[in-house]
């Protein structure tokens, strides 16, 4: 059981050091990624704490963008296409014309 304790604390560390590199500079408020990593690394409980309590207030604090990450930047449009006038208005389009060829009479040759 004690084992489990270590692999925990390991784990913990490894994911603060790899959210740390993949963070943005704002969220680690201006402090370089190198002096977040050893904050984690020496003191890896109290140090993970921290960067997760900082990080997330950080990201809380900004507007969501589309891909689910946040951004200070201005939305960059529909996540998904069902959310896009756009393609909605040009399958309707698609699906009328469709409809229109399965309702229109077929030219087919008699014979004579």
């Amino acid at each position: 059981m004690r084992n489990l304790g270590y692999l925990l604390l390991i784990g913990l560390v490894v994911y603060c050091v790899i959210d740390i590199v993949r963070s943005e500079d704002d969220e680690r408020l201006g402090v370089h990624p190198a002096l977040w990593v050893l904050l984690v690394v020496l003191i890896p409980i109290l140090g993970s704490i921290v960067w997760l309590a900082v990080s997330r207030t950080r990201r809380a604090g900004r507007p969501a963008t589309a891909g689910g990450r946040t951004s200070s930047g201005p939305s960059r449009g529909p996540v998904a296409p069902d959310d896009d006038p756009e393609f909605l208005w040009r399958l309707e389009q698609e699906r009328r014309r469709a409809q229109q060829g399965d309702d229109a009479p077929e030219d087919k040759p008699t014979a004579g």
